[in-house]
C-alpha cells in the first residue's frame, strides 16, 4: 500500500517530469549562483556599511528608509536570478 506522498510523486511525476540537465546545464547554473551570490553579498557589505554610518549621526529615518531599500534590491537580485536559472532549465526541456 502506498502512502499519500508517495501517490502524489507519481501524479507529480506524470504531469510534469523532471527536466534532465546536462553538465553543462548544471555548470552553467552553478556559475549564476556564484555570481549573484558575490553581487549580493558585495551590496550587502556596501549597505551595512552606509546603515552604520547613518546609524553613528542618529538618523533612524533615513536607516530604516536604507534598510527596507535594500531588502527591496536583495529581492531583486534574487528573482533575477530565478529568472535566469528558469531560462537554464527552460532551455534543458526543449
Amino acid at each position: 500500500m502506498k502512502t499519500a506522498y508517495e501517490l502524489a510523486m507519481e501524479r507529480l511525476k506524470q504531469a510534469a517530469p523532471a527536466v534532465k540537465l546536462t553538465p553543462a546545464q548544471k555548470k552553467q547554473l552553478a556559475e549564476l549562483d556564484a555570481k549573484y551570490a558575490a553581487t549580493i553579498a558585495g551590496r550587502e557589505i556596501a549597505m551595512k556599511s552606509e546603515i552604520a554610518k547613518l546609524a553613528a549621526t542618529g538618523d533612524a529615518e533615513k536607516v530604516e528608509t536604507l534598510q527596507q531599500q535594500w531588502v527591496k534590491e536583495r529581492q531583486s537580485l534574487q528573482a533575477e536570478l530565478e529568472a535566469k536559472k528558469e531560462q537554464v532549465r527552460q532551455a534543458a526541456a526543449k
